[in-house]
């Protein structure tokens, strides 16, 4: 609701000699007298000062606002000022004024604050006007009395300020005989006068796709909004503190890459003029973080932007935030060590404690965390023990469908047909089945070695990489290896990831017919290529390492009980507004 009534132009007031004007700001000056008094009680006579506005009156309010700064600026005063200067912050004077009690004011010569921010609320009782005004730090009252007030001043006020104006006040301290802790306003200056009309106070911007694309109108008209993404930049903070404190080193690699490798996903393509070439939007940080291991760094770290052409979900999104981090001389053991200090002393920053509350569901952060691997995980809750079924593929498919039910959703059994291996097959059968219930954090180890092309063998178990993944929610929180350094090795697996791509590749293809069709492509019909400069520096020799990639958007959704990913992110990729 745009909270302020639409005053015409032709009730305007004129500006009496009382108003302080220069050529950058309207200031109004109120009378040095220093009586308090108090607001009547309210009742009948109370009323506010704005009747609501609705969606179809914005281009009115805008209209009646553009007309006001041309008002003001016929007048020599500057509705857009070029800078104001505050001594405190809404939460400072709260906090310094705390011990003031009901009534009192500090001593105006002693105590003169100057603050600034948006005015998100006002109303009146008879020769009193009271605003809101919002800072970065919280909110704090504007004690307008008319007596302080020559002539109309207090009527001017009302017509030049709407609610949504940045506004600076400066004057002395006050607590109202209701306890309200307000600045007893002495002088008053327009910073930026607002065009457009908030959403309505009790109702809110509520329409969640407005909220996602107008996103700073979303922080204004819900102030949690903009404490998730002070406690994102908290989180941030947090890991940069952790990993340095274990003497990891940021650097930075490159966005536009010759190849998309490091994961396997379908990448944003773009093609650069001078190069006459096309690039690829990174799709992870991982291949040439392990360059700087080749080059002779030991702990390297690197927080950046992903970039990932596919399907967006509540866990999803087209770009998105990671951490990768790269030890050299360690294994995966521990990184899952540095998993559990990166994510408990983030919890810390942001609660205090260990327990949290998520959706309704309360997780427990307390170290150490389960540490098991797929293959009891699955064992466990599908009673198939993989490592008895050989190596005969439909015979696998054969007992897994018969143990999963008659029940399974069809597009399951689709994907469980699909599988190429005994090693997809168990991760498929995991992702359908035990994913969802890993509810408190869990570590899932040693994971097939053909969904696990760039982990280093078990050196136990055959056919197993040294690899986990974090699980908190039911979502993958970080994934993690023992590192592969062995070149030949390196590309004889990334050479078979490409093969088996290209032949789902061209099967795609092939089933499109329709132009259609052909703009909506699948998931396969992408190309990929082989990162050979990768390659050749592995054979240069990487030292034996463990490598770490964690999402931070997961990870502030877990902090902050954020159901979306798009919740934690500013201004999250949408479909074109029809």
């Amino acid at each position: 609701m745009d909270a302020v009534r639409l005053w015409s132009l032709s009730s305007l007031h004129p500006l009496k000699q009382l108003i302080r004007t220069t050529t950058t700001r309207l200031v109004i000056r109120c009378c040095s007298s220093s009586s308090t008094r108090t607001a009547p009680k309210p009742g009948g006579r109370g009323r506010r000062l704005s009747t609501s506005t609705s969606t179809s009156d914005k281009d009115a309010v805008r209209a009646i606002r553009l007309n006001k700064v041309q008002e003001l600026r016929s007048k020599g005063l500057e509705p857009y000022a070029y800078s104001w200067e505050r001594t405190h912050s809404a939460n400072q004077l709260q906090d310094i004024y705390k011990h003031l009690g009901n009534g009192e004011e500090s001593k105006p010569e002693k105590d003169g604050v100057s603050i600034a921010g948006r005015i998100v609320a006002r109303r009146a009782f008879g020769k009193l006007a009271f605003l809101t005004l919002r800072d970065d730090s919280g909110t704090i009252q504007l004690y307008c009395e008319k007596e302080r007030l020559k002539d109309d001043q207090f009527d001017q006020l009302k017509s030049l300020v709407d609610i949504g104006d940045i506004v600076g006040a400066t004057g002395s301290i006050k607590r109202t005989e209701k306890g309200e802790l307000s600045v007893y306003v002495n002088s008053f200056a327009v910073l930026t006068k607002s065009l457009l009309p908030l959403p309505d106070k009790y109702h809110g911007l509520t329409d969640v796709d407005k909220r996602y694309r107008q996103r700073y109108v979303d922080m204004i008209a819900n102030p949690e909004v903009a404490d998730v993404f002070r406690k994102r930049a908290k989180v941030v903070s947090e890991i940069r503190k952790t990993v340095e404190s274990f003497g990891f080193i940021e650097v930075e690699t490159p966005v536009l890459q010759g190849a998309a490798g490091g994961a396997e996903a379908r990448p944003f393509v773009t093609y650069h003029n001078s190069l006459g070439r096309d690039l690829y939007l990174r799709i992870a940080t991982e291949l040439h973080l392990k360059r700087m291991l080749v080059g002779g760094f030991e702990k390297v770290y690197e927080i950046g932007r992903i970039f990932r052409n596919e399907g967006i979900s509540t866990s999803h999104n087209p770009e998105f935030t990671t951490i990768e981090m790269y030890e050299a001389y360690s294994d995966y053991e521990s990184m899952m060590n540095m998993t559990e200090e990166i994510v408990t002393r983030c919890a810390l920053a942001v609660h205090g404690k260990l327990t949290l509350d998520y959706q309704g569901v309360e997780i427990h952060l307390e170290r150490p965390w389960r540490r098991e691997t797929m293959h009891n995980l699955v064992k466990e809750a599908t009673g198939i023990t993989f490592n008895e079924l050989g190596n005969d593929l439909q015979v696998a498919k054969e007992v897994t469908l018969k143990n999963l039910g008659a029940d399974l959703d069809y597009k399951y059994k689709s994907s469980i047909e699909a599988c190429s291996s005994i090693g997809h097959l168990l991760n498929e059968v995991f992702e359908i089945v035990v994913e969802p219930k890993l509810v408190q954090p869990t570590f899932v180890l040693d994971y097939p070695v053909e969904i696990s092309p760039l982990a280093k063998p078990h050196r136990r178990h055959a056919g197993l990489t040294e690899r986990f993944e974090l699980f908190i929610c039911g979502r993958e929180l970080a994934n993690a290896f023992s590192e592969l350094t062995d070149p030949m090795d390196q590309r004889w697996r990334l050479e078979e990831q490409v093969r088996q791509h290209n032949e789902k590749r061209a099967a795609a293809i092939s089933g499109i017919d329709s132009a259609e069709d052909k703009r909506e492509e699948t998931d396969e019909s992408y190309e990929v290529t082989l990162d050979d400069d990768f390659l050749t520096a592995l054979e240069y020799g990487m030292p034996p390492a463990s490598g770490m990639g964690l999402g931070i958007d997961r990870l502030v959704m877990l902090l902050t009980n954020s159901a979306s990913i798009r919740d934690v992110i500013a201004f999250p990729v949408l479909k074109i507004q029809q």
